[in-house]
């Protein structure tokens, strides 16, 4: 039976590889990775052998039709991203709708995605929250800004090491210098941290200690 898997992939270390997802990577017809040479080191690393093809932001509206009929005629399919779990700041909505509207089913395994740990490691409130990804990089960004700083829930974010200084500094001008802010980088790898203070404490720190890997900053809520 056709069948598109969503199949998360770990965001550092390779442990978090669930024994449920190597196991449909070995089985399905074919593999969509955002990048073939990142995702060929990780199924090289579990021995998985399935055919994979390319599938991410620049090519998804003209691939996605070819893969619904793929799909049609019978084949498994699973989709993977670089790191983490597909559709969540990665590729992956585009192709679930599609599948949705054609009445082929989707099933979205658990596993790694950056923003849970992050948000439970800030120690700010996680019984409601907001996840914003990245913010708008130049339009839209101020007003995007002045309207999450009425929100009262926390707030999640994705940012760049070269611009988490940027974000850093619109936050104490759009929430407040004393805004709770936790930064938490290099999940899962050996050198992750996380950082907590008010916005102005944390953007502080990493004026004297410039940021590397891949971040996550978790921001609290208005009170």
């Amino acid at each position: 039976m056709s069948k598109l898997y969503i199949v998360p992939t770990p965001i550092g270390n390779l442990k978090d590889m669930t024994f449920r997802a190597v196991e449909v990577l070995k089985e399905v017809d074919l593999i969509l990775a955002e990048d073939t040479r990142t995702s060929g080191k990780l199924l090289k690393h579990f021995e998985i052998t399935t055919q994979m093809h390319s599938h991410h932001m620049h090519n998804e509206h003209k691939t996605t039709g070819g893969l619904i009929e793929k799909l049609k005629s019978g084949l498994t399919i699973a989709l993977i991203s670089d790191a983490g779990t597909p559709a969540i700041s990665d590729p992956g909505f585009l192709l679930v709708r599609t599948c949705i509207e054609n009445n082929i089913e989707v099933d979205c395994l658990p596993g790694a995605t950056a923003f849970v740990p992050a948000l439970v490691n800030s120690g700010l409130p996680n019984d409601k929250f907001v996840f914003e990804g990245f913010l708008p990089v130049k339009k839209g960004r101020q007003t995007r800004l002045l309207l999450l700083a009425e929100e009262t829930r926390t707030i999640i974010f994705y940012e760049s090491p070269h611009k988490l200084l940027k974000t850093l500094g619109h936050f104490c001008e759009y929430f407040g210098e004393e805004r709770a802010v936790s930064v938490s980088r290099e999940l899962t790898k050996l050198y992750e941290e996380t950082i907590r203070g008010t916005a102005k404490e944390v953007l502080e720190h990493y004026k004297n200690k410039p940021p590397k890997g891949e971040i996550v900053i978790v921001v609290g809520g208005k009170k």
